[in-house]
């Protein structure tokens, strides 16, 4: 198999694919997680005029950031179909349930201004909220149960029960990834935001920012207690050991960039956490896909899982054209809507 590899720069095409695909996921986590934290918070806003400016803060990128969502899964589609029909496969319910959530909340944002009766309004304010923290926690314990394998068989097929994806150390990463969404969300509402609304997002920050650093805390320690393959490759790579720490020294610069009131950074310091919790994700599965805890027989790694190597070529080639393009779309959109938020007649 070896043999038959192709390589770019001295690394392999499904390597590269991985690379890809986990850049693509990165990506998304970033977009998205703030603007599902930024509704995650809605009901705690107590007034009408700052729910609206919290809506229109993330009202012209909410559905672009989803559309990296469309990509990743694509771009896993693409480079690794055996992991792609293994992992949707055991998950088939939580990803439909995770489909429903993001068309309900699409739904909510677009049908919340269309009608003044206060009943309407409440109604989709609680179906955002709802939404919005589901979605969430589920991305959540599918990074948990990620990192800690999953119950597949020799074809790749889920044995038993999706509940028992529901355990413990799952729930816990779905608890933590909501508070950093939150937290994220929280800093990226004080960029767009002023006043008395500003001031009520700096007390919800200092709680979010607390509530996040108990649940890493408890799912870090859960994990490494539980699950000593965790424990195991800390101790077996020191090179292993600078992903977490770059992350930790993010998480505990945020609350000493939001001391000061540099919002920016501390958003940028956000992102960096997210970005190297996912790194620690890959760190572990790398070269596999999908570990299975029935018998390591049955991991499905990317070599085994990849398309053809001319496929990935091609799709290289693709990738290196495309990737440039979105990035400037995404920074042509968001340099465009800088700035506070003011209400209009055309707002949310």
């Amino acid at each position: 198999m070896e043999a038959e590899l192709s390589y770019f720069l001295g690394i392999d095409y499904p390597t590269w694919w991985f690379l890809i695909v986990g850049g693509v996921f990165a990506g998304y986590a970033i977009l998205d997680g703030f603007d599902l934290g930024a509704g995650s918070i809605h009901l705690f806003l107590k007034k009408e005029q700052s729910r609206r400016i919290a809506l229109n803060a993330i009202g012209p990128v909410w559905d672009g950031n989803e559309v990296w969502l469309v990509i990743a899964g694509g771009a896993l589609f693409a480079g690794f179909p055996v992991a792609y029909a293994s992992l949707f496969s055991a998950f088939y319910i939580p990803f439909m349930l995770f489909l429903v959530l993001l068309i309900f909340r699409a739904i909510a944002i677009e049908f919340r201004s269309k009608e003044d009766m206060k009943w309407w309004r409440n109604f989709w304010d609680r179906a955002y909220f709802v939404a919005s923290n589901s979605l969430s926690l589920l991305l959540g314990v599918v990074v948990g149960n990620l990192m800690i394998g999953l119950p597949i068989d020799e074809r790749g097929n889920l044995v038993g029960s999706w509940l028992q994806l529901l355990n413990p150390y799952a729930l816990l990463m779905g608890f933590t990834i909501l508070a950093l969404f939150v937290m994220h969300g929280i800093i990226y509402l004080l960029l767009k935001t002023e006043g008395r609304l500003y001031a009520k997002l700096r007390i919800l920050l200092n709680r979010a920012v607390i509530l996040f650093i108990i649940a890493f805390t408890a799912a870090s320690a859960y994990g490494l207690y539980a699950y000593p393959k965790l424990s195991d490759d800390l101790q077996n790579s020191l090179s292993f050991w600078i992903l977490p720490s770059l992350g930790i020294l993010s998480i505990l610069s945020i609350p000493q960039w939001i001391k000061r009131r540099k919002f920016r950074i501390a958003f940028v310091s956000s992102a960096l956490a997210i970005a190297l919790m996912l790194g620690v994700l890959a760190f572990e599965l790398y070269p596999v896909l999908l570990y299975s805890t029935i018998d390591p027989a049955y991991h499905i790694d990317i070599y085994s899982a990849a398309s053809s190597q001319k496929s990935l070529g091609i799709m290289l080639l693709i990738a290196a054209i495309g990737t440039p393009l979105i990035l400037g779309y995404t920074t042509f959109v968001f340099y465009t809507f800088r700035g506070k938020v003011r209400l209009d007649e055309n707002s949310y």
